[in-house]
C-alpha cells in the first residue's frame, strides 16, 4: 500500500474525487482549505487579498499497482491547465490498523 498526498488549487475538487472514483479508490480524507506555494513555478495560494486562491488537499490509501495509472491522470490535469496547480507525493505505508 501507499499513501499519496494531493494538494490542487480548489477547482480541481470534483474532477479529482471523480477520477477516484473511476479507480474504485474509495477512502480518503480531505481538507477543504490548504494554503502553500510551490516550490519552482506557480503563484503562491494563500487565501490573501494578494494571492486570493486556495487549494484543497486528500490523503488517499492505494494499492501499489494503482499508484502508476492515478500519476498519470493527475498529472494529464496539471498539463491541461498547468496554471492551476497540482502536486502529488507518494509515501510508503509500513502498517495500518
Amino acid at each position: 500500500m501507499k499513501s499519496v498526498f494531493i494538494s490542487y488549487n480548489q477547482a480541481y475538487h470534483e474532477e479529482i474525487i471523480e477520477l477516484l472514483g473511476k479507480l474504485s479508490l474509495r477512502g480518503y480524507t480531505y481538507w477543504e482549505v490548504t494554503q502553500g506555494r510551490g516550490s519552482a513555478t506557480g503563484d503562491p495560494h494563500l487565501g490573501s487579498h494578494a494571492w486570493p486562491t486556495l487549494n484543497s488537499s486528500l490523503l488517499v490509501i492505494v494499492p501499489a499497482d494503482k499508484v502508476p495509472t492515478l500519476l498519470e491522470r493527475l498529472k494529464a490535469m496539471d498539463e491541461e491547465t498547468p496554471a492551476q496547480g497540482l502536486r502529488a507525493f507518494v509515501w510508503a505505508v509500513e502498517a495500518s490498523i
